[in-house]
C-alpha cells in the first residue's frame, strides 16, 4: 500500500514537472515574439527533444523519487545536479547536430525558470518534512546491527543496535545477501572469516561509524557500500587503517569508470547513451580534478557518485598503508581485499590534476620533483610495486599490461607530449639536456648498487641514452646507462653531443620509441 502511494506521488511529480516545463517554454516564446504561432511551429520538434532529455536525466538522478526526508540537501541536490547536467547535454546536442536550432534564449530561459520553480518546490517539501519529523534524520547510508554501540559485528537494517546478543551467523549472511547479493556473500566468505567476532561488517559512506570503533577491536573490517559515494575517500581509508592492527584486513568495493560506461551504454538508447556517458564523464571525472571546478563540484555533489578508476582505487589504498590481497569484478562492481602493512602516507599533494610533479631520484640521491603531463590515472605512482609483482617488464623496460595508463596518455606518450613540462626542470637546473632518466624509488631499487652509485653522481637528462642504443631488457638498459655514464665522466661535452645526435637520428629516421 505504501509503495503504491509513493509511486502515485512520483507520478504526480513527473506530471507537475512537465507542466512547469511546457508553461515556462510558452512564457519565453511569448516574451520573444509576442505571439505563439510561427515561433511554436519552428521550435516544436526541438522542444520535445529538449523535454525528452529533461525527463530521462531527471529520472536517472532520482529527481522524481518522493523523499520523506528532513534533510534539505536530499530535496535540493537532485534538482541541482540533474538540471546542471541537462544544460550541458543540450549544449552538446546543439553543437553536434546542425539540424537542431533551438534558440539559446528559449533554451536557457526555460531551463533557468523551471530550475528556480523546482528548487522552490523542493525547498517547501524539505520544510514540510522537517516539520513532520521534528528535524530528526537518520542517515540512510549508515545502517546498524550488533551487540556493542558503534562496534557492531554487522551494520545492517535487521537488528536493534541495543540488542544484548551478537547476531547469529545466518543473520549476518542474510543481511549481506540482501545488501550486496549472493555472489558477494560467497566471495567474502571464501576469503575472510565473516562470522568471526573479530570481524565487523559495515554498509556506510561516512567515517562516523569508523571513528567510534575502538582501535584494534577488530582484525577485519568490511564495507559493502561503494567508495564512489564517499566524499573524502582517503580520510575514510586512513580511518580504517587506524582502527586495524598491523596485518588486519579491509574489504570494500567501487564502480570503476569502465563499468559505469558499460552500465550507461546498456541502459539508454543508442545515441542518447553516449551523450549521457560523455556528460557524466566530464562532470564526475574531469570536474573533480580541475582546480577551477573541483570546489564547485564537491559543494554541489558532496562527492557522491563520482567516477573513479581501478588504478585510482588501488593507488589510494596503497597510499593509505594497505597492499592488495585479492581483487575481482562481481555484479558490476570492483571488489578488493587489502591488508594493512603500514601507517598511511598522509600525502597532502597527490598527483591528481593534468600537470603532475613526480618524486624522482636526482644528483646526489636528492629527491627532485619532475614535471610531466598526466598519462596515468590518479594515485598510480603508488602502484609501481603492485604492477611489477603482477606483470613482467616488456621490451624497453616498461611494465607490460599497465592498466594505469589512460587512452589519452598512450597518445601523449607516443609523441612525447607528456615530457614537455620537464623543460621546467631543465631551466631550474635539476636536469640537463642529455642524461639518464630520473627514476622512482622502486625502479631505482631494481638497479645494481654499483650503477645506483654511478647514477647519483650526475644530473638526470631529458634525452636518455636509451634512444641512442635502443636496448630491450632491463639488463641491456642498465648496461647502456653504465656505458654512457662512464663515457660522460671522461668527456662530458663530447659524450652528450654524440648521444644527442644519435638519439635524434633514431627518433626521427628510425622511428625509435619508448614503449
Amino acid at each position: 500500500m505504501r509503495n503504491n502511494k509513493t509511486n502515485l506521488r512520483n507520478a504526480v511529480k513527473v506530471v507537475v514537472d512537465m507542466m512547469l516545463l511546457v508553461a515556462s517554454f510558452y512564457f519565453f516564446v511569448y516574451l520573444k515574439a509576442g505571439h505563439r504561432g510561427a515561433l511554436l511551429e519552428a521550435y516544436h520538434r526541438d522542444f520535445w527533444i529538449f523535454a525528452g532529455i529533461w525527463m530521462v536525466v531527471s529520472v536517472y538522478f532520482d529527481k522524481y523519487n518522493f523523499k520523506d526526508d528532513p534533510r534539505m540537501k536530499a530535496h535540493l541536490k537532485p534538482v541541482i545536479v540533474s538540471n546542471f547536467l541537462i544544460v550541458g547535454l543540450i549544449s552538446i546536442v546543439v553543437v553536434l547536430f546542425d539540424n537542431v536550432d533551438l534558440s539559446r534564449y528559449l533554451f536557457f530561459g526555460t531551463a533557468g525558470l523551471v530550475t528556480i520553480l523546482e528548487l522552490a518546490l523542493a525547498f517547501l517539501r524539505g520544510l514540510i518534512s522537517k516539520t513532520a519529523t521534528g528535524g530528526y534524520a537518520l542517515e540512510s547510508d549508515d545502517l546498524h546491527l550488533g551487540a556493542e554501540p558503534f562496534g557492531a559485528n554487522f551494520v545492517g537494517p535487521s537488528i536493534d543496535a541495543s540488542s544484548a546478543e551478537c547476531p547469529s551467523e545466518e543473520v549476518i549472511y542474510q543481511a549481506i545477501r540482501e545488501e550486496s547479493g549472493e555472489k558477494v556473500l560467497q566471495y567474502l566468505c571464501g576469503n575472510l572469516k565473516i562470522a568471526d567476532p573479530m570481524t565487523t561488517v559495515l554498509a556506510t559512506t561516512t567515517r562516523f561509524n569508523l571513528v567510534n570503533i575502538p582501535r584494534n577491536r577488530y582484525s577485519t573490517i568490511v564495507n559493502l557500500r561503494k567508495i564512489n559515494d564517499i566524499q573524502r575517500i582517503n580520510k575514510f581509508f586512513e580511518t580504517v587503517n587506524t582502527r586495524l592492527p598491523l596485518g588486519g584486513f579491509f574489504a570494500g568495493c567501487a564502480e570503476t569508470y569502465v563499468m559505469r560506461k558499460e552500465r550507461i551504454l546498456r541502459r539508454y538508447p543508442l545515441g542518447l547513451n553516449y551523450v549521457i556517458y560523455t556528460s557524466d564523464f566530464i562532470i564526475n571525472r574531469i570536474c573533480p580534478k580541475l582546480y577551477v571546478t573541483k570546489n564547485i563540484y564537491f559543494m554541489i555533489t558532496r562527492g557522491n557518485n563520482r567516477l573513479i578508476s581501478k588504478a585510482e582505487t588501488l593507488g589510494r589504498l596503497y597510499s593509505c598503508g594497505f597492499v592488495v590481497v585479492k581483487a575481482d569484478f562481481i555484479n558490476g562492481l570492483f571488489y578488493f581485499i587489502v591488508r594493512k602493512v603500514s601507517d598511511p602516507a598522509y600525502d597532502f599533494h597527490p598527483t591528481y590534476g593534468p600537470l603532475i610533479r613526480l618524486k624522482r631520484i636526482g644528483k646526489g640521491g636528492k629527491i627532485i620533483g619532475v614535471y610531466k603531463m598526466r598519462t596515468m590515472h590518479a594515485y598510480s605512482e603508488y602502484l609501481q610495486k603492485y604492477i611489477f609483482d603482477q606483470n613482467d617488464l616488456q621490451d624497453g623496460g616498461k611494465f607490460a599490461d599497465d592498466f594505469r595508463v589512460t587512452t589519452l596518455g598512450k597518445i601523449m606518450r607516443k609523441f612525447w607530449l607528456d615530457e614537455l613540462p620537464m623543460i621546467f626542470n631543465l631551466l631550474k637546473g635539476d636536469m640537463k639536456l642529455v642524461g639518464v632518466r630520473p627514476l622512482s624509488k622502486h625502479y631505482f631499487s631494481l638497479y645494481t648498487p654499483e650503477l645506483q652509485e654511478l647514477r647519483t653522481k650526475f644530473k638526470p637528462g631529458l634525452v636518455p641514452p636509451f634512444y641512442a642504443d635502443m636496448p630491450n631488457t632491463l639488463d641491456e638498459i642498465m648496461e647502456s646507462e653504465r656505458h654512457y655514464l662512464e663515457a660522460y665522466a671522461r668527456s662530458p661535452f663530447l659524450t652528450d653531443w654524440k648521444y644527442f645526435w644519435k638519439s635524434f637520428f633514431n627518433i626521427f629516421f628510425r622511428k625509435a620509441r619508448s614503449h
